[in-house]
């Protein structure tokens, strides 16, 4: 028999609010966290907004040798694990550490930790030899994104498997993954997994500019992210992270612990197409779709709600929602769809696994959260994107899925605990 996997922890760290509870107020209020960037003088870019967290990390418990130790995605990724470690009601000590594993999945790693380092060894950029002297001790922790990966497993005690998942942005999705496969093979009984970045900084911002990716609007940064609307004009860039314990069922169930979720199909495809481009049909998105629903059991008639990617590119918003014509039929337009981006922005391979929190708060609330700024439908994107206000609705299965550059397509399953084999 398959080893079941479920939900019985969940730390975030959002833009809005940090921790679980906040989170969940902002996507139920269909609030919106975008601003103008405050990290930094955006002055000479051409998009100028993002999704930024208002994160003290000594305020959120970590020592100044930690602060000085880890790079701002790093920082995110540990404050998540503590939350979800203590949300699960298991403590390190508890943990049996040669049968816990982590799983940290990052799109970009410690991008702005590497480009704060490089100003100061270049001088202002001013010297093409640098001088690693002025570096920080730790740089090479920020090089290597398996870095992160031990900081989480240091704070949680873990001595199992540890690795790290870097897919584009659906990194956050393919780490939870990867981790729940580990528990289903026998490898952990317990898995502390999610994803994190923090990619707001001028190399990242430059980069989107110059393909046009990110959205302009830089008069009305609360509306700027406006997926499936007929007058979006590119995604608004964010950061975070998402952590879960994922724990073996029977495991839960000797601690009395129901869980939040279980997680029972998972698939990815490469659509071997273009780095940024997307076929129109969908078609490499909705074989994940289909894939992990037979994983997961259940037919496509099941799913109560879908968590799209719904970046509010032109191009995306369109092939997801052939994906979903495509995997369910006529019942992708009986089926409430929504995109949180619109409220706390696309935080590339973070996003995967906050979006993953909203599911499986979805499934614990029944309640759909809403697709903020959505105003005018597109004709091309005609499905139930539930617009500005969420909306209580039986949720027991819950779709979600992913899209990165490179044509990675990723299709998750959730549904509630306790469902049959």
């Amino acid at each position: 028999m398959r080893r079941r996997v479920v939900i019985t922890g969940i730390g975030i760290v959002a833009p809005g609010g940090i921790g679980r509870k906040n989170f969940w107020e902002l996507l139920t209020s269909g609030r919106t966290a975008t601003r103008g960037i405050t990290f930094f003088d955006p002055s000479g870019f051409r998009s100028r907004i993002a999704a930024e967290c208002d994160f003290d990390a000594a305020a959120q418990g970590l020592s100044f040798q930690e602060i000085r130790r880890m790079d701002r995605a790093a920082q995110f990724a540990v404050v998540s694990a503590r939350e979800a470690l203590a949300d699960s009601g298991l403590t390190p000590g508890e943990l049996d550490p040669y049968r816990t594993g982590v799983v940290v999945g990052t799109a970009v790693g410690a991008t702005t930790g590497l480009e704060q380092e490089y100003v100061v060894v270049s001088d202002g950029g001013r010297r093409t030899l640098v001088d690693h002297e002025y570096a920080v001790p730790q740089l090479y922790g920020y090089f290597v994104p398996s870095s992160f990966a031990v900081e989480v497993a240091r704070a949680v005690g873990a001595q199992g498997p540890a690795t790290v998942v870097s897919t584009g942005c659906t990194s956050g999705i393919d780490a939870v993954a990867h981790a729940v496969e580990l528990i289903r093979e026998g490898s952990a009984d317990v898995m502390v997994a999610g994803a994190t970045d923090a990619p707001i900084s001028p190399i990242t911002v430059a980069c989107f500019d110059a393909i046009r990716a990110t959205s302009p609007r830089n008069d009305d940064p609360g509306t700027a992210s406006r997926p499936f609307d007929r007058t979006r004009n590119g995604f608004v860039l964010g950061e975070g992270a998402a952590v879960f314990v994922l724990e073996e069922l029977g495991h839960a169930r000797q601690r009395g612990v129901r869980g939040y979720a279980e997680i029972g199909g998972f698939a990815g495809r490469c659509n071997a197409h273009h780095m940024t481009g997307l076929k129109p049909d969908g078609r490499e998105m909705g074989e994940a779709i289909l894939v992990a629903l037979r994983e997961a059991r259940v037919d496509p008639t099941d799913v109560d709600y879908i968590n799209a990617h719904g970046s509010g590119t032109q191009q995306n918003d369109r092939h997801e929602t052939a994906a979903f014509k495509r995997s369910l039929g006529d019942h992708a337009y009986r089926t409430p769809v929504s995109s949180i981006k619109s409220m706390v922005g696309h935080s590339l391979g973070a996003i995967g696994s906050i979006e993953i929190a909203a599911c499986a708060l979805a499934i614990e609330h029944q309640v759909v959260p809403p697709t903020a700024n959505l105003r005018e439908r597109d004709p091309s994107c005609d499905l139930d994107y539930v617009p500005l206000v969420a909306r209580d609705h039986p949720v027991r299965t819950v779709l979600t899925v992913g899209s990165g550059f490179g044509g990675f397509q990723s299709a998750m399953v959730l549904t509630a605990p306790g469902a049959p084999a």
